[in-house]
């Protein structure tokens, strides 16, 4: 410990030039270890003008001076400071002194992860704003924390700390949320993990528990627009007045002729065929706890099919001319029938023959 001191003080207080870098070569260059595991440092110059080197540091495992030597390894068998800062230091021949801190993180995975329920997270209201909270217990070191909220198969938003505290500590994530009808019974979570460049191989994430969302939204038709339906004979109209909701809507008909309302008087159903097909406006209700929606079918007579009515009375009329010629040129005032009609006297016949 005491080289490290005095180190520290011969290159900030001697009146000796410290160089602006110091050749020491490290490896690794700097260590990402887990709280109480080992690591090992390796240190080395490549001066033709060294004289000793060693490490310092204020954990207490440093290697003092070692002279006549171009490498030394620093070794820690279990870590168990947070703000660990080994510093490896050369001695050259014209006696300047320099050193080169190592960078190490220690790190820790939270002990738990825990998503806080608003309101014990009961049906949340479409269109009202919540706050889902993430809490992060016993982590280390926050600044390389960061929290992922999750809904469905989304990442729909990420949070990074920048609190600089080395040793665990305790934080929560704040997740902002407008319900939507398409959150209702989607999964969300939160998720925690440490990062660091490079990647610590096989650090895991700790996730929260995840949460079903319920969210409570007024009714819509899945068929929105007014509709018109055509009557015609021997058809079966249906009324289809379908619609989605948060509680599952309860629907009412109000119907254009007081038989249909009184015969249909407690119908509850999307789906209507009138048992009586009579012209006029239905009106369909869809209702929850969300709010009221209404529908109205319009319902009118078909137009009547003219086209054979029309070839009929044009064969009547043919046929009733075609009468009316043959009555004038063939039929005797007598009613009866002669293709001689223009010669044809009365009470004599037609024929001429020998007197």
């Amino acid at each position: 410990m005491k080289w490290f001191f005095i180190l520290s003080g011969l290159i900030a207080c001697t009146g000796k030039p410290v160089r602006s870098s110091c050749p020491v070569n490290m490896s690794p260059s700097r260590v990402v270890v887990r709280f109480g595991d080992p690591f090992s440092v390796n240190c080395s110059s490549p001066s033709n003008q060294l004289q000793s080197m060693g490490w310092e540091s204020t954990y207490g495992t440093g290697i003092g001076r070692q002279d006549g030597v171009s490498s030394v390894s620093l070794e820690i068998d279990s870590v168990k400071d947070w703000d660990l800062t080994p510093l490896c230091f050369i001695n050259l021949l014209d006696n300047h002194q320099c050193a080169e801190t190592l960078s190490v993180t220690v790190y820790k995975i939270p002990d738990s992860v825990s998503m806080s329920q608003p309101s014990q997270m009961g049906p949340m209201v479409e269109g009202e704003k919540y706050h889902m909270q993430c809490d992060i217990v016993n982590v280390a070191p926050v600044r390389n924390l960061s929290v992922n909220w999750h809904k469905g198969n989304k990442i729909i938003y990420t949070e990074e700390f920048d609190k600089t505290s080395p040793s665990p500590v305790n934080t929560s994530s704040v997740l902002n949320l407008t319900a939507q009808r398409s959150d209702n019974g989607t999964q969300i979570w939160c998720e925690a993990q440490l990062k660091f460049s490079p990647p610590v191989p096989n650090l895991h994430t700790i996730q929260s528990k995840s949460h079903e969302v319920v969210v409570l939204y007024s009714p819509t038709f899945t068929r929105p627009e007014n509709e018109t339906l055509e009557l015609s004979a021997g058809s079966t109209i249906i009324l289809n007045c379908t619609a989605t909701g948060n509680p599952m809507p309860v629907y009412s008909w109000h119907f254009p002729h007081p038989i249909q309302q009184t015969k249909n008087k407690n119908e509850n159903q999307p789906i209507l065929a009138p048992s009586i097909q009579l012209s006029g406006t239905y009106t369909c209700t869809a209702s929850n706890t969300q709010g009221t929606k209404t529908k109205t079918f319009t319902v009118i007579e078909a137009t009547r099919n003219r086209t054979t009515f029309a070839a009929l009375v044009g064969v009547f009329l043919c046929v009733a001319a075609l009468l009316f010629i043959v009555g004038f040129f063939f039929v005797t005032p007598e009613g009866t029938f002669s293709f001689s009609k223009g010669s044809y006297l009365k009470g004599q016949p037609t024929s001429s023959g020998p007197v």
